[in-house]
């Protein structure tokens, strides 16, 4: 039986926010995390069309050039009026350079284009897919997905991405207005750690 307790692992990202996400979820069970790019990995380039074909791509290199267990994630909004965009190049959105307010008014000027102004027609979702490889070849993969409402303009400095655009269902604030615990108990990350978490710990 496979077991990450008291392992040292790679998480996969070069993304600070999301590393602190993880190493927040993961403390607890004795995990020590350190990221991809504290190791000065490369950065794989993302060639599949799925969260799970490019999540297994980053953990498979993360594995190969630290020799630890990796994991990684890849994740991003998928907003119904947009058909699903911006889906696997959620990050793409933000350009060379990861501007977040430019991905947002992007997705906000779309979803006007549509005539999408009501909030019954700007549903979207956060959706993650873990990767987890060892590397004696075993691999994991898990998914979890948040369900809200995007809401304009922008609320709040927290979080990263597209947080503060996405109101969870059940709650009035954005991603961006919650609280590391808070957004941590309900997030699409949370969810796919949380199945992770049942089965590897």
């Amino acid at each position: 039986m496979r077991s990450l307790r008291g392992q040292k692992i790679v998480i996969a990202t070069h993304n600070r926010g999301k590393l602190a996400e993880f190493a927040a979820l993961l403390k607890p069970h004795g995990v020590e995390a350190v990221g991809a790019g504290a190791l000065g990995l490369p950065e794989p380039a993302e060639t599949e069309n799925t969260f799970a074909g490019n999540a297994r791509i980053k953990a498979l290199s993360a594995m190969k050039a630290s020799g630890l267990i990796a994991v990684s994630d890849d994740s991003g909004l998928c907003v119904e009026a947009l058909d699903g965009a911006p889906g696997v190049h959620t990050a793409d959105w933000a350009g060379p350079d990861r501007d977040w307010n430019r991905a947002m008014r992007l997705v906000e000027e779309m979803l006007q284009a549509r005539g999408a102004t009501r909030p019954e027609q700007r549903r979207a979702c956060f959706s993650c897919t873990l990767s987890v490889i060892w590397p004696d070849g075993g691999e994991r993969l898990y998914e979890g997905r948040a369900q809200g409402t995007l809401v304009w303009p922008p609320r709040g400095v927290l979080g990263h991405g597209y947080d503060p655009m996405f109101v969870p269902d059940g709650g009035t604030r954005s991603f961006g207005e919650l609280a590391p615990e808070e957004k941590n108990r309900i997030s699409h990350r949370a969810r796919a750690l949380e199945q992770l978490v049942r089965d590897l710990f």
